[in-house]
This record gives C-alpha cells, sequence and structure tokens, in this order.
C-alpha cells in the first residue's frame, strides 16, 4: 500500500504544480448602494452553475475553505461597518471533515456596508477569494474595481504592457450569432467515456487479478475458513459476503484521496494527459511495474504489517475481525494486484471526464471483481471442485500482463513526445516497439524464451496455445499496418498521427489535409476562397481526436468535404512549442489575474475559452470568414452525426452568403 500511496502523492504534487483552469462555473457582479453621504453599500453577486456550489464567509473552520473578502486600503480609504452578510445558504453534514457546511447555491449575494474616511473617493477594490465545488473544489480569486460615483471604475493593469493589451485584445473574436454555439439538440454532442465503461476496465482489471498466483489460491482457502469455521452454514455464507463486502470496500477506499485535494483542477484530465513530465513519470512507473511481473523483484509491503493485520482478524472477531482479513488480503496480494492498479490510474488518466470520479468507478469495478469469488463459492461451495488447480498457468499470466504494461507505458512515453516535439517516437518507431513487445510475448508464450520465476517447464495447454497465436495476430496486425497494408483503425488515438512520421510527408496536417496551425492565417485564407472555416481545436495527446480523425474524418463521405468544402484551422492546445519572443505576452483576466502567454497552446487554449467558454477536445466550430457562427459546437461524436454536421454548416454558409448578394 505505500508504494500506491507514493504513487497517489506523486500523481497528485505534479497535479497541484501544472494545474491551471479558465473555465467558469460562476459569473459576477457588483454594485454600490448609496445609503448617505458617507456610506455605502457594497453589493457582490455571483450566479452559480447548476451542481456547483461556494462555501459561506461562515463555514465551519474545520472543514472546506470559506469564502473570503479583502477590502484594498481599507482603514486608510474608509472603514467596515460590521461583517459582511450573506444571501441565502444551505448546512450539510460532511462525512469527509465529519462537520456542519455552509455554502451557496444557484447565487452567492456578498453585503458589506462601508464608511468613507476619504469623500471624495470614486471607486474601491475588492478581492474575493472562495471554492467553488462539484466532485472536486476549485479556489478561485475575483478582483472587483466597484465605482461608488456611477462612472465607469477604472481597471488598474498589473505589470501588463501596452503590447500586452494589444496581443491580447487579438484574441478576443467579434462572433455574431454567437449563441447559436450552444444550441444544444443533435447539433451540440458531448460524449465522454462512460463511467459504466471505466467500471468495466476496473472490473476486468479485477478478474485477470484474481488468475495471479497471490490471489487464486486464496479463494477455496479463505471460502474454507468461512465455511467450517463459522458454525453453520448460514453464517459461513453471511461472513464470506461480508469479506467481499469489505474487499470492495477498501479498493472503493483507495480512490478518496483524489476527492480530498480541494485543490485539483477541474480540468485536471487535459493536465494529466498533456503534461511532459507527468507522461515520463507514468512511463518509468509501468517500466517498474513490468518488470515486477516478469519476476526479477517483487512489489512486498511490510509483511509486518500483513502479520499486524492477521493478528487483528484473530482478537477482534466478528465483522471487525473479517474486515481486518479483507485488509490482509489487500496487503499480501499487493505485488500482485498494485501493477494492474497502477494500469487502472493510468486508464482513467486517458478516459474522458473526471479523474476521481472515474477513479472511484474503476476502483469499485475492481473491487466487486475480485470479491464476487469469495461470495459465489460462499453460496455454492461445490463449485470449488470445478476451479483450475493452482500452477504455471498463474506465471504466465503475470508475464503476459507485465508485457501490457510496457505497452502502456510506451503511450505515455509517446504523449510526452508529441506534447513536446521531440521527434523521437514517431508513428513507425511506436508501432515497432509494439510489434516488437508482441513478436516477444508470443514467443514467451510458446516457450522459446524463460524469466526468472517460471517453473520446469511443461507441455503446452490449450490455453496457452491460443493466447500464443493471438499474440503473435496481433503482431502481424501491427506489422502490416507499419507497411501501411492496414490503418489500424482498432487501434485509433493510440499510435501518435500518420502524419507524425519518420518518412517524408506532403502535409503534417491530419490525412493530408491541407491545414492551419494559426487562426489568423487562415481566417485570411478563407476570406480569399470565400469558404466557411472548420475551426478545430484538437491535441497532440488527445486520444479521442486521434479517432475522430482516424475514423470518422476518412469516410469517403466525410473525407471529401472536410478537402474541398472547408478550410480546416488546427490548432493543438497541448502544444508546449515556444512561441518567439516578440509574440509572448502577459494576458489579464476580467478577475484581474494575469497569465503569461509563453507556449502555442496557451495560447489557443486561452483563444478556446476566451471565445468559446470551451475547455475540451476534440471542439469544433463552423465559421463565416466573417466571423459568423454557423452551426452548434459539436465534440467528439460519431460519423452519421458528424457528417450531417458538416452538411448543414455549408448550408447555413450557402444561405448567408445568398442573402449578402
Amino acid at each position: 500500500m505505500k508504494y500506491y500511496v507514493a504513487l497517489s502523492l506523486l500523481v497528485f504534487n505534479f497535479f497541484l504544480t501544472f494545474s491551471q483552469s479558465d473555465d467558469q462555473p460562476s459569473v459576477w457582479s457588483y454594485e454600490a448602494i448609496k445609503v448617505s453621504e458617507t456610506e455605502f453599500d457594497i453589493v457582490i453577486s455571483g450566479d452559480i452553475y447548476d451542481g456547483w456550489h461556494i462555501y459561506s464567509q461562515f463555514t465551519d473552520e474545520n472543514g472546506s475553505m470559506p469564502s473570503e473578502l479583502t477590502f484594498e486600503k481599507e482603514g486608510e480609504d474608509y472603514t467596515l461597518q460590521g461583517k459582511a452578510s450573506e444571501s441565502k445558504t444551505y448546512r450539510e453534514y460532511s462525512d469527509i471533515f465529519e462537520v456542519e457546511e455552509t455554502f451557496f447555491k444557484n447565487k452567492a449575494v456578498f453585503t458589506q456596508r462601508i464608511e468613507l474616511l476619504k469623500p471624495d473617493l470614486k471607486q474601491i477594490e475588492v478581492n474575493l477569494f472562495y471554492q467553488i465545488c462539484k466532485e472536486v473544489c476549485i479556489p478561485k480569486e475575483e478582483v472587483f474595481y466597484i465605482s461608488l460615483t456611477g462612472e465607469a471604475a477604472v481597471v488598474v493593469d498589473k505589470n501588463v504592457d501596452d503590447r500586452s493589451k494589444e496581443l491580447s485584445a487579438a484574441l478576443i473574436l467579434d462572433l455574431k450569432n454567437k449563441d447559436l454555439l450552444a444550441s444544444g439538440g443533435a447539433d451540440s454532442v458531448d460524449v465522454k467515456t462512460s463511467l459504466w465503461t471505466i467500471f468495466g476496465l476496473g472490473f476486468l482489471g479485477g478478474l485477470i487479478a484474481l488468475l495471479t498466483p497471490c490471489v487464486f489460491p486464496m479463494i477455496p482457502l479463505t471460502v474454507s475458513f468461512f465455511t467450517k469455521q463459522s458454525g453453520t452454514k448460514s453464517k459461513g455464507i453471511i461472513n464470506a459476503l461480508l469479506y467481499g463486502f469489505f474487499i470492495v470496500l477498501i479498493y472503493l477506499l483507495l480512490s478518496l484521496p483524489f476527492h480530498l485535494f480541494d485543490s485539483v483542477d477541474s480540468q485536471i484530465l487535459n493536465t494529466i494527459a498533456t503534461n511532459v513530465w507527468l507522461n515520463v513519470g507514468f512511463f518509468v512507473i509501468f517500466i517498474f511495474f513490468a518488470f515486477s511481473f516478469f519476476g526479477y523483484y517483487e512489489l512486498t509491503l511490510p509483511s509486518s504489517w500483513a502479520n499486524k493485520m492477521d493478528s487483528a482478524s484473530s482478537k477482534v472477531g466478528g465483522g471487525i475481525g473479517i474486515f481486518f482479513m479483507a485488509v490482509t488480503l489487500a496487503i499480501v496480494s499487493f505485488s500482485c494486484t498494485g501493477p494492474i492498479l497502477g494500469g487502472l490510474l493510468g486508464s482513467t488518466a486517458l478516459a474522458d471526464g473526471d479523474v476521481a470520479t472515474n477513479l472511484t468507478a474503476g476502483m469499485l469495478g475492481f473491487g466487486v471483481a475480485l470479491a464476487l469469488p469469495f461470495a459465489l463459492f460462499a453460496l455454492f461451495p461445490a463449485w470449488l471442485n470445478s476451479l483450475p488447480k493452482s500452477g504455471g498457468w498463474m506465471t504466465t499470466v503475470k508475464v503476459a500482463l507485465g508485457f501490457f504494461e510496457l505497452a502502456l507505458a510506451f503511450k505515455f512515453l509517446s504523449n510526452a513526445d508529441l506534447v513536446a516535439n521531440w521527434g523521437i517516437f514517431k508513428r513507425e518507431i511506436f508501432i515497432g516497439i509494439w510489434v516488437v513487445l508482441f513478436v516477444l510475448l508470443t514467443l514467451y508464450l510458446f516457450g522459446i524464451f524463460r524469466f526468472p520465476h517460471d517453473g520446469p517447464k511443461q507441455k503446452m495447454s490449450l490455453g496457452r496455445k491460443i493466447s500464443a497465436a493471438l499474440s503473435a495476430a496481433f503482431a502481424v496486425y501491427l506489422i502490416l499496418g507499419l507497411v501501411k497494408v492496414t490503418d489500424l483503425k482498432l487501434l485509433s488515438g493510440f499510435p501518435p498521427p500518420a502524419f507524425y512520421s519518420v518518412m517524408e510527408t506532403e502535409s503534417d496536417c491530419p490525412l493530408g489535409i491541407d491545414c492551419f496551425k494559426d487562426f489568423e492565417e487562415g481566417l485570411a485564407y478563407a476570406k480569399k476562397a470565400n469558404k466557411p472555416i472548420l475551426l478545430d481545436f484538437t491535441g497532440w495527446a488527445c486520444v479521442n481526436c486521434r479517432k475522430m480523425e482516424e475514423n470518422v474524418w476518412s469516410e469517403s463521405d466525410i473525407y471529401p468535404i472536410l478537402k474541398e468544402e472547408y478550410v480546416l484551422i488546427s490548432l493543438y492546445i497541448d502544444d508546449r512549442k515556444e512561441l518567439p519572443e516578440a509574440e509572448q505576452f502577459d494576458f489579464k483576466y476580467e478577475s484581474g489575474r494575469v497569465k503569461t502567454i509563453k507556449t502555442i497552446g496557451e495560447k489557443w487554449g486561452t483563444f478556446q475559452t476566451l471565445n468559446f467558454n470551451a475547455a475540451s477536445q476534440p471542439y469544433y466550430v463552423v465559421l463565416s470568414p466573417d466571423l459568423e457562427v454557423l452551426n452548434a459546437a459539436v465534440q467528439y461524436t460519431d460519423k452519421d452525426t458528424y457528417r450531417e454536421w458538416l452538411k448543414k454548416g455549408i448550408s447555413s454558409f450557402r444561405k448567408l452568403t445568398h442573402l449578402k448578394e
């Protein structure tokens, strides 16, 4: 467990260092209401998106962080009359902090009365620090410049020069018909990885863990213990079911730390997928896991932990004793389950949605699969006779898992290479590495070579022969993709894109379509060619972006539309290549926060958020050359929906052109 906790802390340290979000789940307004010649009520109001909440100033100090108002130059220009009052709040008990917390839903209003010390004071500056939460909590800071005279307040620029202001202004588009972007319906699709899919991945991981030598032999021993030591059959069944429940609970609790870090960003998944050093870190960790499965060392927890848990289960007895037995199983089996849990963490990092929720769903699936046989065999003990005997086949399972861990490791290294533009792991090299891995797995399964912990060589079983054949078939499939006999659509999103190649390619755009990677250049060409714009917010490490390009864009009735009817502008949000020094600048948000734009990805990420209030990829928008929005925005979707969406954009453009003529 200590290795898993260390991994969790390592991941969160990266999260806390690199996470940033410009998504705004709340919108703020403010006003100064004159009460007398020297008194004003400062009213700050926030509209909160459905499902989100903001903590009160008066929430229990032992719980989540309260909101905090700071009035600049208070005591110098004016004084505060008491504490700021609040609009309606709600109270709810927190199981995490074990206190009642006070928070706002839908609307938050702070009202603070001030008394002027300087009668000619024209405006004041107020800072609001708060947490806004929905499964994860995002710390926010807003800066308000509030006029006391009715005239426009003067925003105080903080280290933002004229050049930065000019470059910042250039990011903001004068979009027409902008409301159409989020019109909903069939035109606006946001498909995220289903929690059931994540649960299924966890369940599959748990089933695989059952077949390992750390877990499989425990099934008959544990079930026999409950059925023989419980006195009656019914009590034995109840104890075994309780044992299974505690197994599920333990693995579910392992995801809890991912919900407790209040400063985790709402866009953390994108950070995981695109941060160079975090991906390199995952690569190293998965290599470490793989070689433990190969038998070169074991990931074992201190034996004293297992001994203490086992001793506690004997002394305490009852339900608590059974809980300690479940903890003992988790500790003893860690050398086999730890790397699989690491793989589960990696899978949730590559999926869409909230990482903490995804991980909880995955852990739940893992725990259910691991606990299921203990419950089923307790209910039907005769089934124990049908279980295969423990033996060398379990070692084979571990080695096969080691090769899969290696394959996943190189996916993370490929992500780092793509985002950082190293140009090392191009498509052919990545596929070549996978070919080598699955050829080696095939040779191992056929008994050509062995690992340190393999037992005596035995006659190949039918299952091993089938597994070897499947591995060989997959290696052949990869080789056919390497020589471009097939397009590897089954692996869409995992290998680097086709244009990221060691071969000289005519285009560095998807499928060889002419594209622009700078918005202004693409816009100028669209005006010249009088064609609509397909604005493609994408990412080098975006799996769903590759799936759209390779499975949807490549369709025979979609590809010609993209190539001939639209001007494609692809903006890579995770591109870590630095902008020329003359193009780097400081961008100041309305809140007063200043963000330095140094990389291409930072520029286009800010551009996407400012103009389209979105931060996910893929994200597609169709515009006219005059910046008229032609259709609702669309995200990851199916080919039929995307085809009709493209056609509707063209139809809207033609109608618009006809009206102007």
